[in-house]
């Protein structure tokens, strides 16, 4: 299974060098409409990151399977559901690796005379998972240089020792590797046997991590270490054991360990304590992400992602995550106390996951590689049938401690089922209630409001028409700013977006009214940027859309795809038309310059300067916070009004800018059936008890003003 399945088969499976569950559904999603993320658009699809190299699916002629899934909506939610399911499985299989690693690993001082209790075994594995957990939002940059050592010298350790096994106790154990042996096996054992294949399917766990964590490392080097040094490596220490228990039966519960020559025995104990360390490490590392992942298809609440560029690239760190992974780890540790039981959870577990991954592989091997549909069913069929076999075995189990991991993930399961669910009617709420453009042409140039200085950020959902929000807040309050930019952020289901393919800009009504739309593209892999980040890339993108359509007009935007939309960061002239530079202090960034011929004063009268000053300095997340001077440049522009328009950009950019979200209550109706009242009040329940949009998003307090809205779905 390590060799054929996942060295051989599944790193081919890799979405643009990411791997894992949702690597394959994002797969699935770009080659098929599987895919419920709202706000797809046509546009998305001319991302170079969107299909591989070489590939083209014009000329295939469509499968069977394809047309079957796309036709019906219930197969698209029980591939979600199959998804989230393995997604689910992953996190417990975080949970559990540290867990079933440090007791193992700590397990073999039982036969030291001196530590004869289990109950010292337990307080030292706590001990070490606690500082494991503590220490995760350090990030693992600063001691990731160790980690290759403590990984060769624990395959160095156990080789040896399998070799000395081999040559003291059982030199012809080679003939173990004939097939004949499964045979005599289960024809000697029968029904022991097959109960006992559990613990045979433990020798494979923890090779899912191998394709989970593909992003981190190639392919190349993967296969390589894992065919000429792991495998190797795995076989001999499994001969060994095997040699030392044909003449030492009744070691069978520390076999590991009493086979360690005396010499090698503390060596071999402080180096597997480290080892399981790092395999925790890279498991926990892979249910952050596949918790990042399942967010950004809109498939979990709103959690706290920490990204720190002092950290390995690609790393992320989940607070409420990493707490609640220690808190499950702890308690298995303490509850069951031993490694054989935790290992059917354990075993579970990745058996669980193993078996997503082949039914997931086998669609993409039909419907992205366009195999025919015998070697897709070939595939699952094959390795399909050995997991089933285990799963069976491991059946037995579920009493024993095989439960923890089914209720696990029936409870994160529920929660991520019942986001999307949620997510969904609110969206299509929004579509529903959204307004159209006729209603913003008729209201004339000023909208009916007045003006103030500075520019609106209004975050919406939707990439086409004017939100709900919008409209709900001039009803309350009858003025906006000067500039207004509809702000939509989305995933698109590739791993990351160009950031010259990000920003996509257009105009909502004449220019006059000074509105423009920005929809933000990411990858599920994606970190947001800081926020003055953000402004600034808004501000030069939207100026380069302001010259770009008066130079080709508005059917010819480079790069335009959807209307008067346009990917600005792809002309040549982007960052070329406004001038950066970081202010000393505020005063200094308070003017407009062009070219050093006009300084234009702020429109804000000295008591809102000093409130802002005010406010700002009493703000700790503005204390840091640079201040960017914008400046056109000298370039003789054919018609005035787009100097005039920029002029007004830049002096809305200083004014500052307004972050404006709905602060929602998503309730069900009245008539609703019991179970989908059910799921929106438990999805509105996790809404409040989540994080807000507005840390997702980076946004600071000082700058955000929040919008009521009721939602009845």
């Amino acid at each position: 299974m390590s060799l054929f399945k996942y060295v051989i088969v599944m790193l081919n499976a890799d979405d643009n060098g990411e791997g894992g569950t949702i690597a394959l559904y994002s797969l699935l999603c770009r080659n098929a409409k599987f895919c419920l993320l709202p706000n797809h658009q046509a546009s998305d699809e001319e991302l170079s990151t969107y299909h591989k190299p070489g590939c083209s699916t014009r000329n295939i002629p469509p499968s069977p399977l394809k047309r079957l899934i796309e036709k019906y909506k219930i197969t698209k939610h029980i591939l979600l559901i199959l998804v989230l399911l393995g997604a689910c499985m992953v996190v417990c299989v975080g949970a559990l690796t540290p867990a079933i690693s440090v007791v193992s690993s700590i397990g073999g001082l039982k036969i030291q005379e001196k530590v004869t209790n289990n109950s010292m075994v337990v307080l030292i594995s706590c001990v070490l998972l606690v500082g494991l957990f503590v220490l995760q939002h350090r990030g693992s940059n600063n001691v990731a240089f160790m980690f290759p050592p403590i990984v060769v010298l624990w395959l160095l350790f156990i080789s040896m020792v399998g070799i000395y096994n081999i040559i003291k106790w059982n030199p012809k154990v080679y003939q173990a590797l004939s097939p004949y042996y499964i045979y005599k096996f289960f024809w000697v054992t029968g029904k022991d046997g097959w109960a006992n294949l559990g613990g045979v399917f433990l020798c494979v766990t923890g090779t899912e991590a191998m394709f989970a964590d593909l992003g981190y490392y190639r392919q190349a080097p993967i296969r390589v270490a894992f065919c000429c040094v792991i495998y190797p490596c795995l076989v001999l220490q499994y001969m060994g054991q095997a040699a030392f228990l044909s003449k030492n039966l009744s070691a069978v519960p520390i076999s590991f360990y009493a086979s360690i020559p005396d010499i090698l025995f503390w060596p071999v104990i402080v180096v597997a304590a480290l080892a399981a360390i790092v395999a925790s490490q890279a498991v926990i590392s892979a249910t952050f992400s596949i918790i990042k992942e399942c967010h950004a298809f809109e498939c979990f609440p709103r959690v706290k992602f920490v990204h720190s560029r002092r950290w390995l690239h690609g790393q992320t760190y989940i607070p409420e995550i990493n707490w609640i992974l220690m808190i499950v780890s702890l308690a298995v540790t303490i509850g069951f106390g031993d490694a054989i039981h935790i290992g059917y959870t354990y075993g579970i577990a990745c058996l669980i996951v193993t078996f997503v991954t082949t039914l997931l592989a086998s669609l993409v091997i039909n419907l992205v590689w366009h195999q025919s549909l015998a070697v897709a069913l070939a595939f699952i069929l094959f390795f399909g049938s050995i997991e089933i076999l285990f799963l069976s075995s491991f059946c037995m189990k579920i009493p024993k401690g095989g439960w923890v991991p089914l209720l696990l993930s029936a409870v994160f399961l529920l929660v991520m089922f019942v986001w999307h669910y949620g997510s969904r009617k609110k969206y299509l709420f929004d579509m529903h209630n959204k307004v159209s453009m006729k209603w913003v042409l008729t209201q004339g140039p000023s909208l009916g409001i007045v003006r103030v200085p500075g520019m609106g950020l209004i975050y919406t959902g939707l990439a086409t028409g004017v939100p709900a929000t919008f409209t709900h807040f001039l009803t309350n309050l009858p003025a906006f700013y000067q500039v207004v930019v509809f702000v939509c952020v989305k995933t698109v289901p590739v791993p990351c977006v160009p950031h010259k393919e990000r920003y996509l800009i257009g105009r909502i009504g004449p220019k006059s009214y000074r509105m423009y739309r920005c929809i933000v593209r990411n990858g599920y892999n994606d970190a947001y940027n800081n926020e003055t980040d953000f402004e600034n890339d808004l501000v030069l993108s939207i100026a380069e859309f302001i010259q770009l359509e008066a130079e080709g007009g508005s059917g010819n935007l480079e790069g335009s795809v959807d209307g008067r939309l346009a990917v600005v960061k792809t002309s040549g002239k982007f960052g070329t038309r406004l001038l950066m530079s970081e202010s000393a202090n505020a005063e200094e960034g308070g003017s407009l310059s062009l070219s050093g011929a006009l300084t234009v004063s702020s429109s804000k009268s000295p008591t809102l300067k000093r409130l802002q000053s005010m406010y700002e300095q009493e703000s700790p997340e503005l204390i840091n916070r640079k201040r960017i001077r914008f400046e056109l440049t000298n370039t003789i522009y054919k018609d005035p009004r787009v100097k005039e328009e920029l002029m007004e950009l830049v002096e809305a950019k200083r004014s500052g800018a307004a972050y404006v979200i709905s602060h929602s209550h998503v309730k069900a109706k009245w008539n609703s059936s019991f179970l989908k009242q059910f799921a929106i009040n438990l999805y509105s329940f996790l809404r409040k008890n989540s994080r807000a949009p507005a840390v997702g998003l980076n946004i600071p307090h000082i700058c955000l003003i929040k919008v009521g809205m009721n939602y009845y779905v």
